[in-house]
């Protein structure tokens, strides 16, 4: 559960980076960016798999790179549930994106090397 909550925050502070970062996106709070980071966990978890089960041969013939015109589809599709969350052009949610992926990608790497770390000396303090 504290991984959970780690990412959750990490992701929620990205979102209220991005009006910093990326011009046309707006997010008004920390409670909205919080709703926002979990409305698009829901949406990646529910939607994304059948998104990408009906877009399948254009993604396999994009090598891949249309994944992230779905990402920024789930970007886009966030204010409909997030009332403090707005985003005015298909580009500023690719920007947007792009940019929740990068962090989400830097937060997967500390999390997956803390928790190896932790696994390794578990064996090392079991072995003594």
């Amino acid at each position: 559960m504290p991984r959970l909550l780690f990412k959750w925050l990490v992701m929620s502070l990205a979102i209220l980076a991005i009006p910093q970062l990326a011009g046309g996106v707006r997010v008004e709070s920390f409670g909205a960016a919080l709703a926002v980071a979990a409305v698009l966990g829901v949406l990646n978890v529910v939607l994304k798999p059948i998104l990408i089960l009906l877009t399948l041969p254009l993604t396999i013939l994009s090598l891949g790179l249309f994944l992230l015109v779905l990402n920024a589809f789930m970007v886009q599709l966030a204010p409909l549930f997030v009332a403090g969350f707005h985003v005015d052009s298909f580009w500023s949610a690719f920007v947007s994106s792009l940019i929740i992926s990068l962090v989400s990608w830097v937060a997967n790497v500390f999390d997956e090397s803390q928790f190896r770390w932790r696994i390794s000396a578990g064996r090392e303090h079991r072995r003594n």
